[in-house]
C-alpha cells in the first residue's frame, strides 16, 4: 500500500463518522457540496445535530485566504448551534436533548496561562472551529455541515429563553463585543458615553449589549439609511454621519470609549477625535490591510488604542446568560443553505441587516447530491 493509503486508511479509523457539508476547495471561496468524516464521540466529547449557523464577516476572510490561514477544502461555520445527539462517558454537563452550542474555537493546551485564567481564545495553541489543526492533525471542520463533534469544554448552553437561530451570531458577534465592553472597563451603567463604529453583525450588537449594562451608546456610520434603525428598533441614544464634518465637530471629545466594528480599511482619525482624553479605542474588526495609526492625537488626550478577541468559554456562557435575562438576541435573516454564495456575496457588499444565519438543520439534506 502506498504512503497516501496508508495516511487514508489512518484517517478513516481516527474520523469514521460520515459527514456532509458545504466547503470551498480553493480561494475563489465558492461553496459547494462535500463529504467528509469527523471522529467518534471520545469520552469527553459531545456531538449535536446542527440546526443553524451563523455566517461571519471572518468567513468571507478565510474562504478567500486573505489572512494566509486558510486550509482547503474548508467548511465554514464558528456560530454553530444545535441540539445534544451524543455524549462520552466521562461528559456529566451535558444530556442527549440540550440545546448547545460551539464557537470560534475547540481546543486549546490546557495549561498556559491564558488557559488557566479561563481565556482560552488567547491561548498560543488555540484550536479553531475550522481551517485549523486538531490534537490529531486533521484538519478541523465548521459549521456549514450536518453535525458537529467537541469536547464538552469547548460546549457551551443555549438557554431556553432564546431561540437557537437568532442566538447562533452571539457565538461570535455576542462575545466579540461583551468581551470588549466587559475587559476595557466600559460597562459601568450610567458612567460612560460608548461610540460604535459601524453598524453591522457586530456593530448593532453592541449597542444591545451596551445599552443592557446601562450606557449611552452612539452609532457612528457611514450609512445615513441606517438612522432611523439605529434610533428606533436597536435602541441607540444618537447617531452620527461619519461622512459629515459638522456632526464629527460637534461631537468631538464626547466619548469614553469607543467599539470600531469596521472589517474593511477606514480612516480613524476622525473616530480618535471623537474621545476625551484617556478615552479608549477597541478594535473588533479585522481588516485584510493595515490602517493608518495617528500618534499625535493619542499622545495629546493619553488616549488608548487596543484590540479584543472573542472570550473563553467561562465568559461566553456568561454572555449568553447575560443575554437570556436582557432578552438579547440577533436581527437576523434566515437562509436556505444553496443560498449561501448569494448571502457570501451580499454580506461582502454590506447587503445584510444584520447576520445571515443558515438553517442548516432544514435545508443542508436538500442539497446533497444523490450516491453514485
Amino acid at each position: 500500500m502506498s504512503n497516501c493509503g496508508v495516511r487514508e486508511e489512518e484517517a478513516a479509523q481516527r474520523h469514521p463518522v460520515k459527514s456532509f457539508g458545504w466547503a470551498a476547495r480553493d480561494s475563489s471561496g465558492i461553496l459547494s457540496p462535500f463529504r467528509f468524516s469527523r471522529r467518534a464521540t471520545g469520552e469527553e466529547d459531545v456531538r449535536f445535530k446542527v440546526m443553524y449557523c451563523g455566517i461571519c464577516h471572518t468567513d468571507l476572510h478565510f474562504l478567500h485566504n486573505h489572512w494566509g490561514l486558510s486550509v482547503y477544502p474548508l467548511v465554514p461555520g464558528h456560530e454553530v448551534v444545535g441540539v445534544v445527539t451524543q455524549v462520552g462517558s466521562q461528559v456529566t454537563k451535558y444530556k442527549v436533548g440540550d440545546r448547545v452550542g460551539v464557537g470560534c474555537m475547540i481546543g486549546s493546551c490546557r495549561t498556559c496561562e491564558s488557559c488557566t485564567n479561563h481565556l482560552e481564545n488567547y491561548c498560543p495553541d488555540m484550536i479553531l472551529t475550522y481551517s485549523g489543526k486538531y490534537y490529531d492533525e486533521t484538519t478541523t471542520y465548521g459549521g456549514y455541515s450536518d453535525e458537529m463533534v467537541a469536547d464538552h469544554h469547548y460546549v457551551v448552553r443555549i438557554p431556553d429563553n432564546l431561540p437557537l437561530d437568532a442566538a447562533a451570531p452571539l457565538l461570535c458577534a455576542g462575545i466579540t463585543v461583551y468581551s470588549a465592553l466587559k475587559y476595557f472597563g466600559l460597562n459601568r451603567p450610567q458612567a460612560f458615553h460608548v461610540g460604535v463604529a459601524g453598524f453591522g453583525g457586530l456593530g448593532h450588537l453592541a449597542v444591545k449589549f451596551a445599552k443592557a449594562l446601562g450606557l449611552k451608546v452612539t452609532v457612528v456610520s457611514t450609512s445615513p439609511s441606517k438612522r432611523n434603525e439605529a434610533l428606533q428598533r436597536i435602541g441607540a441614544d444618537s447617531f452620527l454621519d461619519s461622512h459629515d464634518p459638522h456632526q464629527l465637530q460637534d461631537a468631538r471629545n464626547s466619548m469614553d470609549g469607543i467599539i470600531d466594528t469596521v472589517s474593511a480599511a477606514h480612516p480613524i482619525v476622525k473616530l480618535i477625535d471623537l474621545l476625551k482624553s484617556h478615552g479608549k479605542f477597541i478594535m473588533l474588526g479585522a481588516p485584510a490591510t493595515p490602517l493608518e495609526v495617528p500618534v499625535f492625537p493619542l499622545i495629546a488626550g493619553r488616549k488608548m488604542i487596543a484590540g479584543s478577541g472573542i472570550g473563553g468559554i467561562t465568559e461566553t456562557q456568561e454572555m449568553l446568560d447575560f443575554a437570556a435575562k436582557h432578552e438579547i438576541t440577533a436581527e437576523i435573516e434566515v437562509i436556505p443553505m444553496d443560498y449561501v454564495n448569494t448571502a457570501l456575496d451580499r454580506l461582502a457588499k454590506g447587503d445584510v441587516r444584520y447576520r445571515f444565519v443558515i438553517d442548516v438543520g432544514n435545508t443542508l439534506a436538500n442539497t446533497q447530491p444523490l450516491a453514485t
